[in-house]
């Protein structure tokens, strides 16, 4: 099992940020109006300078070409466009939508967020991550992540035609859906000593992340020294904060953002 820290970009805030929001594992499609509208309704008003999507902003991304007028995936766009033209809009690839290449982010607005990425805010570091690289135990999930995020293996796939693709799409989907991989419970949660590891490497006391879709806060202990088993006076005590995923047909409906001020942390529920 390897907990090595990966390389973590450094992302500094704008100074004129005063407010930043963190949102993720929407799984937006057009079968799902009400967790579409959520999100359209969301960016409309969020008051945030900036706006980070960890990861799993579409159910599925089958390639840039399916953003093609009128689709869902282009109404997609054109929303993420406008709301880029008021706000910092960041994305991060997710397990779901990790082939959404230059073509859509540029049409959208967005920039490309590295997983993982330590941004500087408020006098600290916050460790940003989908978080799925993370779930150490799933051990098959992670071969096919190594698989699915080799360029070869994309190109590949992208060479096939849009038909393909989408009918590829299904029958994964259809075969995730009978094993439950809908199911909250059914994801693997993310190993504490990884995290530790990567928050250390980035000089960050608190991790934030999505993909396990159980939202809530858990202690990590207190940091060390790189080599040092003991940590030190006045260790900062680490941390990771994990997103919601998004379903407002749901009973209850679910929709929360993470938005982060100067004074800290706080959870939002917009459902």
């Amino acid at each position: 099992m390897n907990t090595a820290a990966p390389r973590i970009a450094v992302l500094p805030a704008s100074s004129a940020w005063r407010t930043i929001d963190f949102i993720s594992d929407l799984h937006l499609h057009a079968g799902d109006a009400a967790t579409f509208e959520a999100w359209q309704n969301y960016l409309a008003n969020t008051p945030a300078d900036a706006v980070f999507i960890l990861g799993d902003l579409f159910e599925v991304w089958v390639g840039d070409d399916a953003a093609q007028p009128p689709g869902f995936e282009f109404i997609c766009g054109r929303i993420l466009a406008a709301t880029a033209g008021r706000h910092d809009v960041f994305f991060m690839h997710g397990n779901r939508d990790f082939l959404v290449g230059k073509a859509f982010l540029a049409a959208s607005g967005m920039q490309v967020l590295h997983d993982p990425t330590a941004l500087e805010f408020a006098g600290q570091r916050w460790l940003l991550s989908h978080g799925d690289a993370l779930c150490l135990d799933d051990v098959e999930y992670q071969k096919y992540r190594l698989m699915v995020r080799n360029p070869a293996w994309q190109e590949a796939v992208l060479a096939r035609s849009l038909a393909e693709r989408r009918a590829f799409a299904r029958e994964i989907r259809e075969q995730g859906s009978r094993q439950g991989d809908d199911s909250p419970t059914d994801y693997a949660d993310v190993d504490a000593a990884a995290a530790r590891v990567w928050l250390s490497a980035a000089g960050a006391a608190t991790l934030i992340h999505g993909h396990t879709h159980k939202p809530g806060e858990h202690g990590l202990g207190v940091s060390s020294s790189p080599g040092n088993e003991r940590p030190g006076a006045g260790a900062p005590a680490l941390r990771r904060v994990v997103l919601s995923d998004w379903d407002a047909a749901a009973q209850p409906p679910r929709a929360q953002v993470l938005r982060l001020s100067a004074d800290g942390l706080q959870r939002i529920d917009i459902a």
